[in-house]
């Protein structure tokens, strides 16, 4: 029996899933700060020490937090639960599944985030990914977080796309998912991915994606703006606002780009049986 074809759909996290950035719900304000004032510390400390803005933000919250607020791997999952999401997230995957199971299709849902793992496993849509990609802390023997373990940002992001469409998921091994490969032997290929993201952090995964085959869908709360101008540099496929209900314009979208993998992958299939069955024939003579 043929496997099933898989499609891949990537989403960033915040501002993408989530209307705010994940520490904003309940760890900036039990440190007693302002958003405006944790962020705008956060890019004093890039400019003061030409630091990456991900450490930068992994070290201010470590630092802030000292003498306020416990912090641990289990602390950090418990203010993943204060983490909201937008309209219709929480069905969003079931939905999907199905009607890719409709199509013959396999749907894996994926996180590429710049935001913190720790926070996302512990949101209720966290066992909805067969993967979550993103900055993470290295811990010591009492759980405390003592330095960072990976820091994503918007150019570190696309390594996990070659990670998810050669099935190399083991972010330590850089062997594997640096091999050559054809395409059409990948576990994924890009025209059968999808990635979802708000802005241009999201772009250069957003690109990959979109000249590679696959279809890059930019997300908008009230201000469509950025999203607009994704869209006319040719940087995303389609902009939709961020509504994730029955019905809503996203889900319209994607079932329709299921249907359009579901026919490539149809054709490619009779395709490549043709090709095989010359061989066979010219072997044969």
């Amino acid at each position: 029996m043929k496997n099933k074809t898989i499609v891949a759909i990537m989403y960033d996290f915040d501002k993408t899933l989530s209307p705010k950035d994940m520490q904003e719900y309940a760890f900036i304000p039990e440190i007693g700060l302002e958003p405006k004032e944790f962020w705008g510390k956060c890019d004093n400390l890039v400019k003061k020490n030409n630091m990456d803005q991900i450490l930068a933000y992994m070290f201010l919250m470590l630092d802030e937090a000292k003498a306020k607020k416990l912090i641990n791997r289990d602390e950090f999952n418990k203010l993943g639960k204060t983490v909201q999401l937008f309209k219709g997230v929480e069905t969003w995957f079931k939905r999907i599944n199905t009607y890719g199971e409709k199509r013959d299709l396999e749907v894996e849902h994926y996180i590429i985030s710049s935001g913190l793992k720790e926070i996302i496993e512990g949101t209720k849509i966290a066992r909805e990914f067969k993967g979550i990609y993103a900055a993470e802390y290295l811990y010591n023997q009492k759980n405390e977080p003592v330095w960072p373990a990976m820091a994503v940002n918007y150019t570190s992001k696309t390594q996990f796309l070659f990670r998810i469409n050669k099935g190399e998921m083991d972010i330590s091994d850089n062997k594997l998912v640096n091999e050559y490969t054809l395409e059409d032997k990948r576990r994924v290929p890009f025209r059968n991915m999808i990635y979802i993201g708000d802005g241009l952090t999201d772009v250069p995964c957003m690109k990959l994606v979109k000249v590679n085959g696959g279809h890059s869908i930019a997300v908008h709360q009230d201000n469509k703006s950025v999203a607009e101008h994704m869209l006319e540099q040719g940087r995303v496929d389609f902009i939709v606002p961020a509504d994730y209900s029955k019905f809503s314009k996203i889900e319209s979208l994607v079932f329709a780009i299921l249907d359009k993998i579901a026919a490539t992958s149809k054709t490619i299939e009779i395709h490549l049986e043709d090709i095989e069955l010359m061989e066979n024939t010219k072997i044969i003579k």
